[in-house]
């Protein structure tokens, strides 16, 4: 599933192409995707203009002149493609289309006024869409229980200790709990801990304020140039124009396994273990 870095990507090549265009037609090839989408979703749309482009944790939020937000997941294989009014490179944001081989999986799309076409394709339709009031959006049933941003002005090694105090749950399970922090996911959790030299299974709880202040730091650090490479290439995931993302060349840890530990001056191996039905790479020598 796209992690945070990649659906900021997704939100960064959007914006340019809808921020500020109208909706003019809009083709629900389906009545579903993972979810029913929204009772008159269609109509509701036509004719509203999207005010702005942003993200909460993993979702893509478009802010409309309605009132309303369209919000959107991805899920595990979607993905939206940009055709230009010239069907060739747009500007700005360096768009360009691709053959699409899978026509039959592109279940929503989107024309607009500014002649540009986004087309949400989902092979697997795990991805969803809903429309929320704009004043109702952090009590609505998406966000009411999330956390706060990696990204954001909260997170700091001082929020991070709160969070975690006098819990025994692993670092590693504290960390994917989007209750406490929203959009992180099982990839940069490997290479965050990596970087901050903190164990995986060590008891969330038992951090110091210094190994906290570095743990937030890194997240920042890991999260930053992951976005900067436009986000990690794992099976489905694509940029919004189809190209990849580059961050997977950067990995330290994440499917390592066997390598030696990047850290300079350590002379361990990468290990995987298995943690909630998730893989985790470590280097059980520097990883405290």
């Amino acid at each position: 599933m796209p992690e945070l870095p990649e659906v900021e990507t997704v939100r960064r090549g959007l914006e340019p192409a809808m921020t500020g265009a109208r909706f003019v037609e809009i083709e629900a090839r389906r009545p579903d995707l993972r979810f029913p989408l929204p009772a008159g979703f269609a109509r509701r749309l036509t004719g509203q203009t999207i005010l702005s482009m942003g993200r909460r944790a993993k979702y893509l939020l478009a802010d409309l002149s309605s009132g309303d937000v369209l919000v959107m997941h991805l899920g595990m294989t979607g993905r939206f493609l940009i055709t230009a009014p010239d069907g060739g490179v747009a500007e700005p944001g360096e768009f360009a289309n691709e053959v699409k081989e899978d026509a039959k999986h592109d279940h929503v799309v989107f024309r607009l006024s500014n002649r540009f076409t986004i087309t949400y394709n989902d092979v697997r339709r795990f991805g969803f869409m809903d429309l929320v009031p704009r004043a109702g959006l952090e009590t609505s049933r998406h966000f009411k229980a999330m956390g706060i941003e990696p990204l954001g002005n909260e997170l700091s090694g001082e929020t991070i200790a709160r969070l975690f105090a006098g819990k025994m749950a692993p670092l590693k399970a504290a960390l994917l709990d989007q209750g406490l922090i929203a959009g992180l996911g099982n990839i940069y959790v490997c290479e965050a801990l990596h970087r901050a030299s903190l164990a995986p299974e060590r008891a969330a709880g038992t951090l110091s304020d210094g190994q906290a202040e570095r743990l937030s730091g890194v997240i920042r650090e890991v999260l930053a140039e992951a976005v900067e490479a436009g986000g990690s290439t794992l099976k489905d995931y694509r940029h919004t124009d189809g190209s990849l993302g580059y961050f997977q060349h950067r990995f330290r840890v994440y499917d390592r396994e066997g390598e030696a530990c990047p850290t300079p001056d350590c002379r361990g191996t990468i290990e995987r273990l298995v943690q909630s039905g998730r893989s985790t790479y470590w280097c059980r020598h520097c990883q405290k």
